[in-house]
């Protein structure tokens, strides 16, 4: 069965619906932007009776409820009435035809620098009756009517008076519709240009009144995931529709700003939900849309435990989800009594990332994975805590980062990890049945990491090169200048980064490929001073000049102390031996990605990837 109607509409008809408040907009549409330009084309396209598009529009009264406002510069008398249809599609182009063939005041436009003006706008009728004289024919005036040369000293038209407008035969556009006013003033004032009106409201006039507008109308039963899809698809302005936006409308219908609880409001001297969490550095640009994931995976769930309590079973059974629609069909009532807990188990993730030693929204491997981890921590408070069920969180973690699990479209992911993680972070790990009755989260099951991963991993915005970067510095890594530990130096802020062992350029000198020696395997943290000293020398000889630096004073094995905190086999790098460099710091670094993953890493043959993008 059809859910929409597809048919022409009058446009006076649409217009007087508009100004009548039975049209309006739902609220999550964004302003009205065209500019003058843009308004004049459009005037002539309907003068032509050129096609200008279809419009689209929702009809109201069904399950879908949105907050609405009329057009803008549309008021009414006595409250805003209720809407019958809300525009979809067609919102620039209804606006400016309402303001301008339909109120009589000025339109709120812009110039072409994107500056706001008010215009009147009017016909030459005498061009406008030349043949392709319509181009021209629109034009455009200030709100005073007065169109001014010489920096706005000399007035080369004025229209500010409708005798004014009838002896400079210049038709103004909100006339068009109904012109009966005018024309008895072109009877008293202008009578001998009476035969010129009538063949100018045969040519122009009567292609407005007779214009007919394509229109199509979606039926009350529309979802909202529907009229979300629909929106993006034929709104081609920009900016997709956000879930955000749309619940937004949603909960504004019952009188609920979400807007505002989430970003908080500075006229009315509250912080929102946004400003609270961004006080943790790791969850800085937590996004709205990953908030109700999490409440929808929450809502979700509780059905599900629900319907199996009840006995239902197979499709009966409602699935834990994150997805779009179970979002979209959040009520305001899930969302008052899950968020408290959402925003408490947000600050938990917090924590929990410092122990996992993350600590800026920057170093994040994934942020989709904060979501599961959100609703977990939500549930289980503080028994996260607990070392059993800490050490089974970071396993899944550090799967779902090193084996690259959460990139993409991860709904699905989402839902069955929070739905496999409960039951399993709480089992009982001495039940001799436990692999049998608790399987793992399939984050951890599915994960892989195979050793020539390591040779690709060069981009500091990949997940696995970030985990792993932060699992060296986890492990004590310690500065080669300031002998201190990566994390003590990451507060001081003294320009840590990721640089190479082996210097780039000594590297080229060398023959060695680009790809090969700009690989994370000849990459560590290394704060700004000792970085400036190893510049173009071979490792042999800055670690010769670091030791003897006056600041650093290190003896040999000192110096291999450090080296080892960063996994760096250091008779190699001393050699300046790139080869065995390579193979030994990548066996390091495989021992420490198996034991963050609580798996075997898939091995290559020793030294098989190194060779093939040294000889290739």
């Amino acid at each position: 069965m059809s859910t929409f109607d597809s048919t022409k509409l009058p446009l006076p008809q649409v217009l007087a619906d508009i100004t009548k408040g039975i049209i309006q907009l739902p609220d999550f549409q964004r302003g009205w932007v065209w500019d003058d330009e843009h308004v004049k084309s459009l005037l002539i396209s309907i003068a032509r009776s050129f096609p200008v598009g279809a419009v689209m529009m929702l009809d109201t009264g069904g399950e879908v409820r949105f907050q609405v406002r009329p057009i803008e510069n549309v008021t009414f008398k006595d409250k805003v009435p209720e809407p019958e249809r809300l525009i979809l599609d067609g919102q620039q182009r209804l606006t400016s035809l309402t303001q301008v063939l339909a109120l009589n005041k000025p339109v709120q436009t812009f110039d072409a620098k994107g500056k706001k003006i008010d215009r009147y706008y009017y016909i030459d009728i005498a061009t406008a009756l030349e043949d392709g004289g319509l181009e021209d024919a629109f034009i455009s005036v200030p709100a005073d009517k007065k169109l001014k040369t010489n920096f706005d000293r000399d007035v080369v038209l004025d229209l500010s008076s409708t005798e004014l407008e009838v002896t400079n035969f210049h038709f103004p556009c909100s006339e068009i519709l109904s012109s009966d006013a005018w024309e008895e003033a072109l009877h008293e004032h202008a009578p001998e240009k009476f035969s010129d009106f009538m063949a100018f409201r045969k040519k122009v006039l009567t292609a407005f009144r007779s214009y007919q507008l394509p229109a199509i109308t979606l039926g009350k039963a529309t979802s909202k995931e529907a009229v979300c899809l629909v929106f993006e698809k034929v709104n081609t302005g920009g900016v997709p529709l956000s879930v955000f936006e749309l619940v937004t409308a949603t909960f504004a219908a019952d009188g609920f700003n979400l807007r505002d609880d989430w970003y908080g409001s500075k006229l009315r001297g509250f912080e929102g939900r946004a400003t609270r969490l961004s006080k943790e550095p790791m969850l800085k640009g937590f996004a709205a849309a990953d908030f109700l994931q999490v409440i929808s995976i929450l809502k979700s769930s509780g059905m599900r435990k629900a319907d199996i309590a009840a006995g239902k079973k197979g499709k009966a059974v409602s699935a834990v989800s994150a997805k779009r629609a179970t979002v979209l069909s959040l009520t305001l009532e899930d969302y008052q009594k899950w968020a408290p807990e959402v925003e408490e188990g947000l600050m938990l993730v917090a924590k929990f990332m410092r122990k996992q030693c993350f600590f800026n929204a920057r170093e994040l491997p994934y942020r989709t994975q904060l979501i599961p981890l959100a609703a977990v921590l939500s549930q289980i408070k503080e028994r996260w805590l607990e070392p059993r069920i800490y050490d089974r969180l970071s396993r899944w973690f550090w799967c779902g980062v090193l084996g690259e699990l959460y990139g993409g479209a991860v709904e699905t992911r989402i839902a069955n990890d929070y739905e496999e993680l409960m039951p399993w972070l709480t089992s009982d790990l001495d039940d001799e049945n436990f692999e049998l009755t608790y399987q793992f989260p399939r984050t951890i099951s599915e994960a892989a990491f195979q050793e020539s991963r390591l040779d690709t991993l060069r981009s500091r915005n990949s997940a696995a090169y970030k985990g792993l970067n932060v699992l060296v510095i986890r492990q004590g890594a310690r500065d080669f200048f300031w002998k201190a530990t990566i994390q003590e130096l990451d507060k001081e802020e003294l320009g840590l980064d990721i640089h190479h062992i082996f210097p780039r350029a000594w590297c080229e000198d060398q023959g060695i490929k680009e790809s090969v020696y700009n690989s994370i395997v000849n990459k560590t943290p290394i704060a700004y001073k000792a970085n400036r000293m190893i510049g173009r020398k071979a490792p042999s000889v800055y670690l010769a000049d670091l030791q003897k630096h006056k600041q650093v004073n290190l003896s040999d094995e000192e110096m291999n102390e450090i080296l080892t905190s960063h996994y760096i086999p250091e008779a190699e790098l001393r050699a300046n031996d790139f080869e065995q460099f390579y193979s030994g710091r990548k066996s390091k670094l495989i021992q420490i990605v198996e034991s963050a993953m609580g798996k075997s890493a898939q091995l290559d043959q020793s030294g098989v990837a190194y060779k093939t993008e040294v000889e290739a």
